[in-house]
């Protein structure tokens, strides 16, 4: 007979060398990673949202390359900071690096707005990159875990939007703020919410019990488990011979061809997110699109986006991950193509809506496909080594959008690039196997 809540808690608390893991309602854990993510999405579009302001204004001397190279820095310290945090999340715990991640890019965003040159400012951007990387991959373990049975793609999804609403309300305070006060308080703001959010995560935020378990520390997994109403899954051979391994099972016999296809897949899926979110005004001015509708397409796409998020982990609860990717992959690469197409304006704008619905949705499906098929020991690095991986689609879009438009390509050939991409991603999932298969291939 299985103890009791209250008896697995006070054996977990009497662990020798061990804390009380915290154990508060479940319905806590979701909001303050979604929280989280937010105010991860905030700070990573915060920049795009003050520069123009920053370059009209000569603040800091900054011109339009150094620009470039602070976006740049920004986004290669988010990338070694998706790489370092997966690791150090699945050594360390969920919890504290969540925590940490958070503090680190808010201080840091904070002290960017006292910068007294671009260096400085250059500087400031890159390690609070190294926080933003880390939060997602952590926060996406964390929900992940604490999801109920056949729930947690919908959870990784519903986390996601997080990101994208802190990217809608950079843009609309961006628009409240910085003319009227100036650059410096976005990021002041952007860090604020951190006073409220860092305190709520100590007091309210539990440990992850498989986690927990994957360190030995069964008695305090089982009352974080009983108490939050979750099952700490069965291991098989495998992956117990693979937690042993670490994070060197990645590329281990195996798992290294899911771990190239995962990374090739979220390479697109970043390049996609942040090729479309930097260029698709300018390639629709490119297609003869007055400025007023060009921009209103890119707020339509993260609309879209939105509401994709919201859809995408329901069907993938249904039909699996890897399932749901690839459709949505190749639902994109369509819609892209689609997009070469001149429609009038109520037509393009209905597409443009449901492109982001599909576009948006399939990488974050790969960071769920990424949870749900790697045993708890490694998860988070899973997904560090995703996500980092993916910032170099990230950079790679920008570059290929705005190379593109130089040539006078952007349109069509602009979307024509895209659809390639999103159907290159959809094949990298589609060469990836199950952790059933992985687990007949390992007996």
């Amino acid at each position: 007979m299985s103890s009791s809540p209250g008896s697995a808690a006070r054996a977990a608390s009497t662990t020798a060398g061990r804390p009380t893991p915290v154990l508060r309602s479940r319905a806590w854990v979701a909001p303050l990673c979604w929280t989280a993510v937010l105010l991860d999405g905030f700070d990573a579009v915060v920049l795009g949202a003050v520069l123009p302001s920053m370059l009209e204004g000569g603040a800091l001397g900054l011109t339009t390359a150094q620009g470039t190279a602070v976006a740049t820095a920004g986004l290669l310290g988010m990338m070694i900071g998706a790489l370092a945090m997966g690791y150090l999340t699945d050594l360390l715990g969920r919890r504290k690096m969540l925590i940490g991640a958070v503090v680190l890019f808010s201080l840091l965003t904070f002290a960017a707005a006292f910068s007294p040159n671009v260096l400085v400012f250059g500087l400031l951007r890159f390690l609070a990159g190294l926080g933003l990387g880390g939060c997602l991959p952590t926060a996406i373990a964390m929900v992940t875990e604490f999801a109920r049975r056949g729930r947690g793609s919908n959870a990784t999804t519903l986390v996601m939007t997080g990101y994208h609403v802190g990217a809608v309300l950079t843009a609309a305070v961006a628009i409240a703020v910085v003319r009227q006060f100036g650059w410096q308080e976005m990021f002041v703001l952007g860090a604020l919410p951190a006073f409220v959010l860092v305190p709520l995560m100590v007091v309210f935020l539990p440990e992850s019990p498989s986690w927990l378990a994957s360190q030995g520390r069964a008695a305090e997994a089982r009352a974080v488990a009983e108490h939050y109403g979750l099952d700490i899954a069965h291991r098989s051979a495998a992956e117990e011979q693979a937690e042993k391994v670490g994070a060197r099972m990645l590329l281990a016999p195996g798992w290294r061809r899911n771990s190239v296809a995962i990374w090739v897949a979220s390479f697109m899926g970043l390049l996609l997110v942040y090729g479309l979110n930097t260029w698709l005004p300018q390639i629709m001015r490119a297609a003869e699109y007055d400025l007023g509708n060009s921009l209103g397409f890119l707020l339509i796409l993260n609309v879209g986006a939105i509401l994709g998020l919201a859809v995408a982990g329901r069907v993938a609860d249904r039909i699996t991950p890897r399932v749901a990717g690839i459709v949505w992959f190749l639902g994109s690469a369509a819609l892209l193509a689609a997009l070469a197409i001149r429609l009038p304006l109520l037509g393009i704008y209905a597409l443009v809506l449901v492109t982001g619905f599909f576009v948006f949705s399939s990488q974050v499906l790969v960071y769920a496909f990424t949870a749900a098929n790697h045993p708890p020991r490694v998860r988070a690095t899973a997904l560090g080594m995703s996500a980092g991986v993916g910032r170099l689609g990230a950079i790679s879009g920008p570059i290929i959008g705005g190379t593109l438009l130089t040539a006078g390509l952007a349109y069509p050939w602009g979307f024509f690039a895209f659809a390639a991409v999103g159907g290159l991603g959809g094949l990298a999932l589609a060469g990836t196997r199950t952790r059933q298969e992985l687990r007949e291939t390992a007996r």
